[in-house]
């Protein structure tokens, strides 16, 4: 269910039993850090990610498909002769050629996030002066050791959903999680390594999560890449290429937010975190819907079964909206509670309080664009999406330089327009009868 949210979730939980008992600088600074951190790896991940599970889904449909009919027409068993109990492993182009993207991407942000650390915060508005600096950039180097397992386990993910496999994930996540939470109070109290620990923690716990997933996942395929001429790196390249273009859109849009929040000082900008934590974390959750959304759709489309990807795209934006709603009512009511347990630092629970609002009231919202997404991958609308995307973080940005901001609500007014901008986006072409879901204005 939290498959697509690993870096996201795992800080979530490493870093809230501790710095409740933090104060506004590191919990400023860790906020930071993290921020850069989670960027930087979209920048990539999120594409790797997204094309992954499309194409690993379209790869298993078509062998599936290959392997059902014999040469005659009969239909074979599907174990392929083999004796019941065992199962052949499978050798997919599209699973070798996303682990091997993976690696070489996860050692490039590791390099560029370790040696850049510096000129990555000034770009936040963290200079050489700030209290925030030094524990920032000891966070976030320490955070680039682990790049490697992020990107790699973010492919993974991929993989898993392609075969419509959610759990997992989760199950390996779960493991990882509950190391790091093991991990952080013997750094952090009996080590007193203070937010250098928390970053340890996270660090070797996103490693164990990778090397559960790999080890799972070769019991299903050859991890081993087939002859190189059957790689799919030109197809990963083109449609990953126009998700880099959405996804910077996505980060400049969500930095200029941050940059703002981090200008007005170390207690501002650790109540921005805060409610950024619980707004994403959150949101994510129903990024469940939307992966197996995705899976289902990129399968049934691959088989022109036109008629069930329709029906699974009217349920699963009938149930996000659903979750959404359901979402907003939970945390508005909670929000206040949940944000002490980041801090107990009244000036920042002061600030943070503003944000119930924008954290509650987005989450329909936020559903939707999830979902959105989700449904447009499937069918590998991976162009409109891109240029959809950058339309809407240009009118975004301009709100958030040009607009009268005041104090952070004006930061969070900014970033509501962006969601629901997204989510007109993704409404307006499922509306377009020219357009990859033609099928859905039609009578099957």
């Amino acid at each position: 269910m939290l498959t697509g949210s690993l870096s996201l979730i795992t800080d979530l939980f490493n870093l809230c039993p501790g710095l409740a008992f933090l104060g506004p600088v590191e919990l400023g600074s860790a906020g930071v850090s993290i921020m850069i951190f989670n960027n930087v790896s979209k920048l990539f991940n999120i594409p790797l990610l997204s094309v992954a599970t499309s194409f690993v889904a379209e790869d298993i449909a078509k062998n599936a498909t290959k392997d059902s009919i014999s040469e005659n027409g009969i239909q074979e068993d599907s174990t392929n002769g083999k004796p019941i109990g065992m199962v052949e492993r499978k050798q997919l182009s599209s699973v070798s050629t996303a682990l091997l993207l993976a690696i070489g991407i996860g050692i490039f942000e590791a390099v560029a996030l370790y040696l850049g650390c510096g000129s990555f915060l000034n770009l936040m508005g963290i200079t050489g002066d700030s209290p925030m600096r030094i524990p920032a950039e000891r966070f976030l180097s320490l955070r680039a050791l682990g790049a490697p397992a992020v990107v790699v386990s973010l492919a993974l993910q991929g993989i898993f959903r392609g075969f419509k496999d959610t759990k997992t994930p989760v199950f390996c996540l779960g493991l990882g999680n509950l190391s790091a939470i093991f991990l952080f109070p013997m750094l952090m109290y009996y080590l007193k390594l203070g937010v250098t620990g928390a970053a340890i923690s996270t660090v070797v716990s996103q490693y164990l999560v990778t090397f559960l997933m790999v080890w799972q996942l070769n019991k299903r395929v050859i991890l081993l890449p087939p002859k190189v001429g059957e790689l799919q790196f030109g197809v990963y390249m083109k449609s990953g290429g126009f998700l880099i273009g959405r996804t910077l859109a996505v980060l400049t849009t969500m930095t200029l937010a941050t940059s703002i929040a981090a200008r007005q000082g170390a207690v501002a900008m650790a109540a921005h975190q805060i409610c950024m934590q619980i707004w994403l974390a959150v949101s994510l959750l129903t990024d469940a819907l939307a992966a197996s959304g995705q899976a289902l759709i990129a399968s049934y489309s691959s088989e022109g079964d036109h008629k069930t990807v329709k029906e699974v795209t009217n349920f699963v934006l009938k149930i996000g909206l659903v979750v959404g709603v359901s979402l907003a009512a939970i945390l508005s009511v909670s929000f206040g509670s949940i944000a002490t347990l980041f801090t107990k630092d009244a000036d920042v629970l002061g600030i943070v309080r503003t944000g119930i609002l924008f954290v509650s009231a987005s989450q329909p919202i936020n559903a939707l664009a999830f979902i959105f997404d989700g449904l447009h991958y499937g069918v590998s609308d991976f162009a409109y999406a891109a240029k959809s995307m950058m339309l809407v973080g240009l009118i975004s940005s301009a709100f958030l330089l040009y607009a009268p901001i005041t104090g952070l609500p004006g930061v969070w007014s900014g970033l509501t327009l962006f969601m629901g901008l997204r989510t007109a986006a993704g409404y307006v072409r499922l509306l377009s009868k020219s357009g990859p879901w033609w099928f859905l204005h039609k009578d099957l």
